[in-house]
């Protein structure tokens, strides 16, 4: 979150398996109730509905502004950014983000959809919030993780951002993105996890929960039998060599670029991919596009308004 003049740019990362700030991260789940349900932890009320954030899993949409879901958890998102400052009343500017070649043809819907309230009272974890919400724009997801520290970017580079839902490709050439080379396909996280569960059935007859699965990517290990724990790493395998087979199909040439990764499929790369160390990096940083999306709203701000 950053301050400026009388209002607060909040930067959030739409992501299909988690929300995120320059601060926070929570998972991409709602549940809508009329009465208050049984647990409350996250809790959020707007409009005469109540919300529990953070439970279910959001399934794949290729336009986020299908339903209510990402506005309702762009309100807790805020009010987790709002809380750290102890702040109940703000105008806030949302900087968000779109997958890379979605970016052209959604920008204009998604900022409509954001804004399609100017003042927003509600509560969340039971501390009442009344925002106003002065401005949106909408940056590509990838390129924001990397724009702030473009200075390291001089020669040839394939950006990588792996979330998941989708997985994101551009090249930059000196710093200069190449437009033709932007990607998006749907081979993130979340289908490895699925192509897990699928291998665990048909070899074991046995489902681990999604949980159990995200911390075993995330480290690569786990104290489970060793021929689950082997089902699942040699999948998880077999669906990285699967990323690089995607970028190698989109020019990427060990030999003549160096390869960033961002997002949180990071994991996947640094656990069960091969690859040259040296030139292969990996921003461990979750919400690096959060606070890329940050980064731009402020130059372009701080451009208009002559800052």
């Amino acid at each position: 979150m950053r301050k400026v003049k009388d209002f607060y740019i909040i930067g959030i990362d739409h992501g299909y398996g988690n929300i995120k700030t320059a601060n926070c991260c929570f998972p991409t789940g709602v549940v809508a109730s009329d009465t208050v349900p049984t647990f409350t932890g996250d809790l959020l009320r707007w409009n005469n509905k109540y919300y529990s954030i953070g439970v279910g899993h959001k399934e794949f949409l290729g336009n986020k502004f299908m339903d209510n879901d990402y506005y309702v958890l762009t309100l807790a998102a805020i009010a987790r950014e709002l809380k750290r400052e102890r702040i109940t009343t703000a105008k806030v500017f949302i900087a968000a983000g779109l997958p890379l070649s979605w970016v052209g043809r959604q920008k204009k819907t998604f900022i409509k959809y954001l804004l399609q309230n100017r003042t927003v009272s509600f509560s969340f974890r039971k501390v009442q919030y009344q925002i106003e919400i002065i401005g949106a724009d909408v940056y590509p997801q990838g390129y924001a993780a990397i724009v702030e520290r473009m200075e390291q970017f001089n020669g040839s580079h394939m950006i990588c951002d792996i979330g998941n839902g989708t997985l994101n490709l551009l090249r930059l050439e000196n710093q200069t993105p190449d437009v033709a080379s932007i990607i998006t396909e749907k081979y993130g996280v979340y289908q490895c996890m699925l192509a897990i569960r699928e291998q665990m059935m048909r070899i074991h007859h046995a489902v681990p929960s999604e949980t159990a699965i995200t911390n075993i990517l995330k480290k690569g290990k786990a104290d489970i039998a060793p021929d689950y724990l082997e089902t699942i790493v040699s999948t998880a395998r077999e669906y990285t060599a699967g990323i690089f087979r995607i970028l190698r199909e989109r020019g990427y040439d060990p030999k003549l670029m160096n390869l960033y990764v961002v997002g949180g499929g990071g994991c996947l790369i640094k656990n069960f991919g091969e690859y040259d160390k040296r030139r292969v990096f990996i921003n461990p940083d979750i919400c690096a596009n959060a606070k890329g999306y940050e980064y731009m709203a402020l130059a372009f701000i701080g451009k208009e308004d002559g800052i």
